[in-house]
């Protein structure tokens, strides 16, 4: 490019030298000299007029051709178009990779939505037609929530917490469930995949039937048994001694059988049914209080330290006996697993986005790997641990549905050797204020 620039200031300064020459044996020095520049100027100005007129019609479908030139002005114009040619090239490969994209997404049988920062409609693929009913002449560039009008999609969709999917009826087929998964990409733009899980919606209500009509029903075989061992075990006296452990163990495993019944009654319950209308004022410093003594009651043999920590007096709205079997299920879980002479402690503290509610303890512990299926159903870390201590295995999954149900998270953090931390992170719309 440099080269070009010193050739065109050789090309003008010959032509002014020439000019300059004729000038001085003619006589004529100024007329020729304003003559040349003139012609120089006079042939800028018409190359400047074809780049301009090659580049208006550029966009055109019948492109003119290329402006031919020498010189500096045949390597600006070869240049242009070279970054044109190359533009397009690029622009031709995007466009049949979008095709691509859009053909591999339309035989999928899960929609494909795309949403702008506007909230507005700008693309779909066919089973969004079919799920959603889109029509793609008339939706597009259209406010999805004029055509999704269920309220608790306008609550998704605007609450920007994207971290869990949204189940809802199909408003095409009110009997197809469909699933909900929005992901925020670019610059405020969304990425709403939708599929239908309505077979898999009918497997889980089978299961909570299941589940709550086999532990309604095992409730009152299991409660007469537990009557009669109670009462053998209360004449024991009058028994070969042989039969005195046999009856002891019936009845611990009768127990545990009720216990378990019970606990799967208020998983049905807590899956099944919704939070009641009226809401309780639960007074946390309370609650916290009453279950540290009720732990420190009937764990009394390992003389633990309760202690209840409060930075604050604080008000959640929620159920309360939901909350008081969610905290104690944690503090009791606690009891268990740390030994003697340990020290449990229920904190409460105010976070910059609502309540923590904290159970921790310097127990045992657990490894990294178990944590994340600790609010499994019957999940054990240990079975030897469940033996020892009497767990249904279904405490931390109550824990889990509880705080669900409040808009809450529970986070658990633990250390082998060095206890656990469960946090109960609640959102600042529960909080109630004191004096109301």
């Amino acid at each position: 490019m440099l080269r070009d620039w010193r050739s065109e200031l050789n090309r003008f300064l010959i032509l002014i030298a020439v000019a300059a020459v004729i000038g001085l044996l003619a006589g004529k020095l100024t007329l020729l000299l304003l003559l040349a520049v003139s012609g120089y100027l006079t042939h800028t100005f018409y190359q400047l007029y074809r780049l301009y007129s090659w580049l208006y019609h550029l966009s055109e479908a019948t492109q003119s051709e290329l402006p031919e030139a020498t010189g500096i002005w045949g390597n600006i114009f070869d240049g242009i178009y070279r970054l044109q040619r190359r533009e397009r090239d690029a622009a031709n490969y995007l466009k049949n990779i979008l095709n691509k994209a859009q053909e591999s997404s339309a035989a999928l049988e899960m929609a494909v939505v795309m949403v702008n920062h506007k909230g507005n409609l700008e693309w779909w693929n066919r089973a969004a037609e079919k799920l959603l009913g889109f029509r793609a002449g008339d939706d597009r560039q259209q406010p999805v929530t004029n055509l999704l009008r269920e309220p608790r999609f306008f609550e998704y969709f605007d609450g920007g917490r994207y971290n869990e999917p949204l189940n809802l009826p199909s408003p095409v087929n009110k009997n197809v469930v469909l699933e909900f998964q929005i992901t925020l990409f670019g610059e405020g733009d969304r990425l709403m995949l939708v599929r239908d899980i309505t077979q898999m919606h009918k497997l889980e209500l089978m299961r909570k039937d299941f589940i709550g009509n086999v532990s309604h029903e095992l409730r009152t075989p299991i409660t007469v048994i537990n009557g009669y061992l109670e009462a053998l075990l209360d004449h024991k006296d009058s028994f070969p001694p042989r039969w005195a452990k046999p009856l002891e163990q019936m009845s611990q495993q009768g127990q545990r059988m009720e216990n378990i019944v019970r606990d799967l009654l208020t998983l049905t319950r807590l899956e099944t049914q919704s939070l009641p209308k009226q809401l309780d004022r639960v007074d946390v410093g309370g609650l916290l209080r009453e279950i540290g003594n009720e732990a420190g009651q009937v764990f009394a043999d390992k003389s633990h330290e309760y202690v209840v920590e409060l930075d604050g007096q604080y008000l959640l709205q929620g159920s309360l006996s939901e909350l008081y079997s969610a905290v104690s299920n944690l503090t009791f879980n606690a009891a268990k697993y740390t030994p003697e002479h340990g020290k449990i402690t229920l904190k409460a503290t105010l976070a910059p986005n609502g309540l923590d509610i904290e159970i921790a303890d310097n127990g045992v512990g657990i490894e990294e790997q178990h944590i994340p299926r600790l609010t499994e159903r019957f999940y054990r870390v240990d079975e030897s641990r469940s033996t020892e201590t009497g767990g249904t295995g279904l405490g931390l999954a109550i824990v889990k549905h509880v705080l669900v149900r409040h808009g809450a998270k529970l986070e658990i953090l633990s250390q082998p050797g060095k206890g656990s931390r469960f946090i109960c992170h609640f959102s600042a719309e529960r909080l109630l204020p004191v004096d109301a």
